[in-house]
């Protein structure tokens, strides 16, 4: 088994946005470079193309050896074990009629290339170096026997995307096709997810709130204006954040339902996770009712914000109870407690995503 904290192999990675690309080069799961920040050019293929050579040339020309491999993430659904980019690519427009991008750096850098969705690499990470260990621990420390080994990650960005971990296990899907576009907007008819939990939102929201469709701010300064250290309408930027709090929630309720286990989040848009939270634990926690009017819990598990200090230590404690076997005094311990967790990313998406796509580059070279 590859132990990725101690192997020696470089490996070039990229976490491709639809605004920006960061470039890097990690060993040993850590990055050895300081990471490379370019513009993607998403609906201009020449740009795009010469700005990703550009950007790995300049992380290889800053290393003292030959790389193994290129390992990174793209956007939306496409055929990532043969590397060809195309299809419904919402937020990179110029890869949607198809781009053979994976044979197209091979050729250039003449080393194996590994492309998979910045979704599934994000969750991966996570997987590897982030929450699910973290938790694992806590539990393991605690003496409960009880360990989680499935994990649905968002990112929160130009779009909003998603990945999921099964059994310890990348789940790629059949079609590497693991999307959001089937995900509902709850209250708006025929409208998908992303429309109310990405960067264009937070901006149609915040116009919509503040009475100033036109106002030109990005979520940065609409942050900026929550926090109260730039002028605007205070309650809009909060409420703007608060929706699309909204819209995770009910987001997260109709797939963590399936996979049954943590979800972390991530992107640049968490950075306003604190204004978003609360509306979003709302909708986890919240009430469903059969056709006869009988209340049910959303959820079947209960849900606990793994961030809050008092909800974390109440999650690992869990319900310890014992029961006696049947027909006999010999007693068994046992956690009925059925439960999910929520938390931030603490190592980050950038970190998260590079790290998925090193540890499945050495992987594949592995076999």
């Amino acid at each position: 088994m590859i132990n990725y904290s101690t192997d020696p192999r470089i490996i070039l990675t990229l976490d491709t946005g639809g605004t920006n690309m960061v470039f890097g080069a990690m060993q040993r799961g850590e990055f050895i470079v300081e990471p490379l920040t370019l513009p993607a050019h998403a609906d201009n293929l020449d740009l795009c193309l010469q700005t990703m050579v550009e950007g790995f040339r300049t992380i290889i020309d800053q290393l003292d050896e030959r790389p193994a491999a290129i390992s990174f993430a793209f956007p939306g659904p496409a055929d990532y074990p043969n590397g060809i980019i195309g299809g419904q690519l919402l937020n990179f427009p110029a890869f949607r009629e198809g781009v053979a991008l994976g044979p197209y750096l091979k050729k250039k850098f003449s080393m194996p290339v590994y492309i998979n969705n910045d979704g599934d690499l994000y969750a991966y990470g996570e997987a590897l170096g982030g929450i699910l260990p973290e938790i694992n621990e806590l539990l393991d420390e605690s003496g409960s026997r009880k360990r989680y080994r499935n994990l649905l990650g968002f990112t929160l960005g130009t779009g909003l995307g998603i990945g999921m971990v099964v059994n310890g296990e990348l789940n790629r899907g059949d079609n590497s096709c693991i999307e959001m576009f089937s995900i509902p907007y709850l209250g708006h008819e025929g409208v998908f997810a992303e429309e109310g939990a990405s960067i264009r939102a937070v901006k149609r929201v915040y116009g919509e709130l503040s009475g100033n469709p036109d106002h030109g701010l990005e979520p940065v300064e609409i942050f900026e204006i929550a926090e109260g250290s730039r002028e605007g309408d205070v309650e809009a930027a909060k409420g703007a954040f608060a929706q699309m709090g909204k819209v995770l929630g009910d987001t997260i309720a109709m797939t963590v339902s399936i996979t049954d286990g943590l979800v972390v989040i991530g992107g640049g848009l968490a950075g306003a996770y604190k204004y978003m939270k609360d509306a979003m634990f709302e909708s986890l926690r919240g009430m469903m009712q059969r056709l006869n009017g009988e209340a049910i819990s959303k959820l079947a598990s209960k849900v606990y914000d793994l961030d809050n200090p008092d909800e974390l230590r109440q999650f690992i404690k869990g319900e310890q109870k014992s029961i006696k076997i049947y027909n006999s005094e010999i007693e068994v311990n046992y956690d009925p407690q059925k439960r999910i967790g929520v938390a931030l990313s603490k190592i980050g998406a950038n970190k998260a995503v590079s790290l998925g796509a090193y540890t499945f580059a050495l992987h594949q070279l592995s076999r």
